[in-house]
């Protein structure tokens, strides 16, 4: 065996090493993350949302915004480890485990969750939903090519937070979401907020 084909051997063994390598701290992450968002992305906390399905785009821009300190994050009481969120998790992954989680959890299924809602405050947001969001968040909000977060089934304890956060000024608004959403609480006001909340609860 000459010394190309020993160095090509030598190469091989280690890419494979190092391959091995990265799959099982990939794995290690998934059940990391499974800690609260489920293995498959469905978490069943009120307080987490539900991940997949998801955009690999949108989960990495989440990310991204976590880092940037522009999207706020709760914290989470974990058994027999120290406290985190999102952030302090964002911090401690690399670029290519980001983009390896991000795949990872595009590619499960998005299932809604069954949950109680306000039927009358439901029906009432089906119109607002029509005419001030679903340009940007179709299918009830449940549709992965829009790039953007899933709103269609979410748990209702979740999307509370999340709209007061944009409410509040605490999590950055994109500039068409800003216009539609002054224009919707113009018309609805605070009440019209609720009704959208309750009108994605009721989708499944």
């Amino acid at each position: 065996m000459n010394s190309q084909v020993i160095s090509v051997f030598i190469l091989s063994l280690l890419c494979t090493a190092i391959s091995t390598v990265a799959m099982a701290d990939i794995e290690k992450l998934k059940k990391q993350c499974a800690e609260c968002h489920e293995k498959d992305g469905n978490s069943k906390d009120k307080d987490t949302p539900r991940i997949a399905g998801l955009s690999a785009a949108y989960i990495k821009d989440s990310i991204a915004a976590y880092l940037d300190d522009v999207r706020p994050a709760q914290n989470v009481k974990r058994k027999d480890k120290e406290d985190t969120d999102m952030k302090k998790i964002a911090k401690e992954l690399k670029e290519d485990e980001i983009d390896a989680l991000a795949k990872y959890f595009s590619e499960q299924k998005y299932k809604s969750v069954d949950q109680k809602f306000d039927a009358d405050k439901a029906g009432k947001g089906a119109p607002l939903h029509k005419k001030f969001c679903a340009k940007c968040h179709e299918k009830e909000g449940k549709s992965p090519s829009d790039d953007a977060g899933f709103l269609g089934g979410q748990h209702i304890s979740y999307m509370e937070y999340s709209m007061k956060n944009y409410q509040d000024g605490k999590r950055e608004m994109v500039k068409k979401m800003e216009v539609k959403w002054k224009a919707m609480h113009k018309k609805a006001g605070d009440e019209g907020i609720e009704q959208l909340i309750h009108y994605y609860a009721s989708q499944k």
